[in-house]
């Protein structure tokens, strides 16, 4: 049913492609996390930063050299690129690696999921056309439930709460939403160069911090996980990144933000089937309330009510005729 579901501010027809480029970019960036995993402590957090930014941007800038594309930025994609690689690379980066010291990482995604409901607040005070509807409204608060119930008990299960850990990933989800607002007031945007632009300003700026505080030691456990890094960079960050501008390009920042959602489920499932992690009913039942979320938020207005409509004439079809109740005039 989610597959078929009109998508709001998208033409008919290709809501069911949203929904799918949605699916495999949230899929890419969970594979992330098992990347991370392998990769270990092999590399500090920000040192990592800065190879994934690079090997992302590098990976990018091949792509488009191959089309005979401009490598350097031109004219307006200066800030552009600058500005989303301090919002979407440097700053939340940073600040999830400092958080990671101080909080779980149950609370560490817990509080990221917040991204979506910032960019829906903050979008209908900047956009016209991006009101938060009461329809809007129920899928954001829908889709938040679910992932309070997926990763909630593992959040706060015993880990403490520190304060500078949670408001650093208030900091980071706020952060997300400020650049994901931002991907909209680019004019004519070119997802691929967006995406490169963001990689190169997010893995610049880190690696010359990294080398300046700690030299290119820093970098000397590259050669250990250089195939991890490289499925990293490849899947796990160009792929998914030129998916999402794609995605905020097409749907814009409110119905774009709720990729965010599936990313926990992803994860959960590849644990399940790559790392023999167990998958509960609490974990199924909660990324069903995902799904349902982001449905309602995606779906075009008018559509949900008339698949209730339908939904409740078919259960009236299948009442004996005396139960049928009458319609009102």
């Amino acid at each position: 049913m989610i597959m078929t579901t009109a998508i709001a501010g998208v033409a008919p027809g290709r809501g069911g492609n949203l929904i799918l480029q949605m699916l495999l970019c949230s899929f890419l960036w969970a594979s992330a996390f098992l990347f991370l995993k392998i990769i270990g402590t092999n590399l500090s957090p920000l040192a990592l930063t800065a190879v994934r930014g690079l090997m992302g941007g590098a990976l990018l800038a091949a792509w488009i050299g191959l089309h005979h594309q401009r490598v350097l930025p031109r004219g307006r994609e200066w800030k552009d690129w600058i500005v989303l690689g301090f919002l979407q690379g440097v700053v939340p980066n940073t600040l999830t690696a400092f958080a990671l010291t101080q909080i779980s990482a149950g609370l560490t995604s817990l509080s990221q999921a917040m991204t979506p409901l910032i960019v829906a607040v903050l979008a209908q005070a900047v956009f016209a056309d991006e009101r938060l509807t009461a329809r809007r409204t129920v899928g954001l608060l829908t889709g938040f439930s679910g992932m309070i119930l997926l990763i909630g008990p593992a959040a706060f299960g015993n880990a403490h709460a520190s304060l500078p850990g949670i408001a650093s990933m208030l900091a980071v989800a706020f952060s997300y939403a400020l650049g994901t607002l931002y991907v909209r007031t680019v004019p004519s945007p070119t997802p691929i160069r967006l995406a490169y632009g963001q990689q190169l300003f997010s893995g610049l700026p880190t690696f010359a911090a990294v080398w300046a505080m700690s030299g290119l030691g820093a970098f000397a456990g590259v050669q250990d996980v250089i195939l991890p890094l490289a499925l990293l960079g490849v899947f796990g960050t160009a792929l998914p990144i030129v998916l999402y501008m794609r995605i905020l390009s097409v749907a814009g920042p409110t119905v774009g933000s709720m990729n965010g959602y599936f990313l926990p489920p992803w994860t959960i499932l590849l644990g399940f089937v790559f790392l023999g992690e167990a998958l509960s009913l609490r974990e199924m039942s909660a990324t069903a309330i995902v799904l349902a979320g982001v449905a309602i938020v995606s779906a075009r207005a008018g559509s949900v009510e008339r698949l209730l409509s339908a939904f409740a004439r078919k259960l009236a079809a299948r009442r004996p005729d005396g139960d049928v109740p009458q319609a009102c005039g």
